[in-house]
């Protein structure tokens, strides 16, 4: 699904974050990746994204080489993004709005048959119960919880059906009790679904239970990708089984030894 070849990139006038770095994702993977601040969590999810371009190496996404951002990839930021003047509605339907103005060209949507309008509102709607929000679509941001607001936005996202969905810190500022709500709604669509996911994250406890896979990243530049397996995510309660607490326990060892 998605193939990093000696992926090489640093910004201007600074050292590298990475250097000869090569990784793999099959499809249906569910991976977190973790590390400290400034050591390129995000910068990865841009590159994976097309929002950056390789400085040497490349990346290939369902056989393709990514080149700019592709219309099969979703991306949920922290920050939401969503329109203040637009409902809950609008921000979830904006994506598909804006493929009906280019049409299935293959850069802004997706090529093959375009999507009737009958079809995309079902899908809205879908989307909008599935995230428990149907009951807030005429409701505008301001009027949203933090909580809500993020699951607008991952609807936003998931209403194009992507290939790919890459987050970046999704629920980092919601408080715990919705924290874990939602990463219990994003655990148990990608076990139904079987979604390729990414999902950048600061905190151990959250990669621990969203990914199957978990990538570490230093403070130095990376030119060797140290992941961790864990195949235990979506197993009934995992959260709270020992094995859980001990997978925390080793990849905080793990990353003490990547500073």
């Amino acid at each position: 699904m998605v193939q990093i070849e000696n992926l090489t990139f640093g910004y201007g006038g600074r050292s590298g974050i990475f250097e000869n770095f090569s990784l793999r994702i099959r499809l249906g993977e569910s991976w977190s990746v973790i590390g400290p601040s400034g050591c390129g969590k995000t910068t990865l999810l841009f590159l994976l994204a097309g929002l950056r371009k390789p400085d040497a190496g490349k990346i290939f996404i369902a056989g393709r080489r990514v080149e700019r951002p592709r219309p099969e990839t979703g991306l949920v930021l922290q920050d939401h993004g969503l329109l203040p003047w637009a409902t809950v509605r609008e921000n979830v339907r904006l994506g598909l709005t804006i493929r009906e103005m280019y049409g299935p060209d293959g850069r802004h949507a997706p090529a093959g048959r375009a999507l009737a309008k009958d079809e995309a509102e079902q899908r809205v709607d879908y989307w909008l119960k599935w995230l428990e929000i149907d009951h807030l679509q005429k409701y505008y941001p301001d009027r949203l919880s933090r909580g809500q607001r993020q699951r607008t936005a991952i609807a936003r996202t998931m209403v194009l059906e992507p290939d790919l969905l890459l987050m970046d810190e999704p629920f980092s500022a919601l408080d715990a009790p919705i924290r874990i709500e939602l990463q219990n709604i994003m655990v148990r669509f990608n076990l139904q679904s079987r979604l390729t996911s990414v999902t950048v994250t600061h905190d151990i406890e959250e990669a621990v239970f969203l990914g199957r896979k978990i990538l570490a990243l230093c403070g130095r530049c990376d030119s060797e990708a140290c992941v961790v397996e864990n195949d235990m995510v979506g197993e009934d309660g995992f959260r709270n089984d020992p094995a859980f607490r001990n997978r925390c326990d080793q990849l905080r060892e793990l990353l003490g030894t990547l500073k």
